[in-house]
């Protein structure tokens, strides 16, 4: 997959991960770490550190290799804006991934999300190659799903206890994006320009 830089405004771009993005990704979470509370699993310390974001970020360089993942940044002067991952890639009669993403809290309120999210799609679909893709939220997170909605995609349901989420199990409504009908073709090469060899712009 090569998946090259996109420019969504003036100032943000979405590219691919680099392991040079740590520090400001452990800065990132830090500022954000109790708006994002809510929303996310239990995170260790370690997460909150450049080094436990180097060594997550190698770990998501091995996934994009081999076709399972696809993991961006939002930048803005030298500053991260947001994260966007297609998680659990899958081939085949299913041509599906999952959709997961965040908004830093000083870049809310300026559509950035939903543009991400539209530019995650159509790339999606032209470049990845699959038919659909999933998301959920918690069913108090109102304003992520606007956010999809927006974003072309339609609930699909509800699942009790869905993940654990801030320290227990919690219910989520699922949401799905089609973005063809087209007959699956055959998997485009796992293996593409690595994430840092695709992150200059």
């Amino acid at each position: 997959m090569d998946i090259r830089p996109e420019q969504l405004t003036d100032d943000v771009t979405l590219r691919l991960v680099d392991p040079a993005d740590a520090p400001a990704l452990a800065a990132v979470h830090v500022e954000n770490r109790e708006r994002l509370r809510p929303w996310e699993p239990y995170r260790p310390e370690s997460f909150y550190t450049a080094e436990g974001q180097r060594e997550r970020l190698e770990a998501q360089r091995r996934e994009y290799a081999e076709g399972r993942l696809v993991p961006w940044l939002l930048v803005s002067g030298g500053r991260v804006a947001g994260v966007f991952t297609l998680s659990g890639v899958v081939r085949g009669p299913f041509l599906s991934a999952s959709l997961g993403y965040w908004i830093a809290a000083d870049r809310q309120g300026r559509g950035l999300a939903t543009a991400a999210v539209e530019r995650v799609c159509r790339i999606a679909r032209e470049t990845v190659g699959l038919h659909r893709l999933e998301a959920s939220t918690r069913l108090d997170n109102l304003a992520s799903q606007r956010v999809l909605e927006k974003a072309g995609f339609e609930p699909i349901g509800m699942a009790p206890r869905y993940l654990h989420i801030d320290g227990e199990w919690r219910d989520h409504r699922l949401f799905q994006r089609i973005l063809h009908d087209d007959d699956p073709t055959p998997a485009p090469p796992a293996v593409g320009p690595s994430p840092s060899a695709s992150a200059s712009s």
